[in-house]
């Protein structure tokens, strides 16, 4: 490969530098395969206690727990942990 022609998969423009981001992104594909099964248990970890909390006359969902969660994740990655923390609540109890 010469310095001027990048590869298509990758962009890169040496060999070293294709190889370095092969190996990154198969290490993202793994990340992203852990973040997935744990976004799963924690759905049905959620699906657990809110199937307890109706079973016993509460609510489907607890708005003071979810702001709880809301300001965790916003706490530890910035705006777009809010985001983020939507999303996984939205997964896991669904829209309200």
């Amino acid at each position: 490969m010469s310095p001027q022609t990048a590869t298509p998969a990758t962009g890169a423009r040496t060999a070293e530098a294709d190889g370095i981001i092969q190996d990154a992104r198969q290490r993202i594909d793994d990340l992203d395969g852990h973040i997935i099964g744990l976004v799963q248990e924690r759905m049905a970890v959620s699906a657990v206690i809110q199937s307890e909390r109706l079973s016993s006359g509460g609510r489907r969902v607890n708005l003071s727990r979810e702001m709880e969660i809301l300001a965790h994740y916003r706490d530890q990655l910035g705006k777009p942990g809010t985001a983020l923390a939507m999303t996984l609540l939205e997964l896991c109890r669904g829209q309200i």
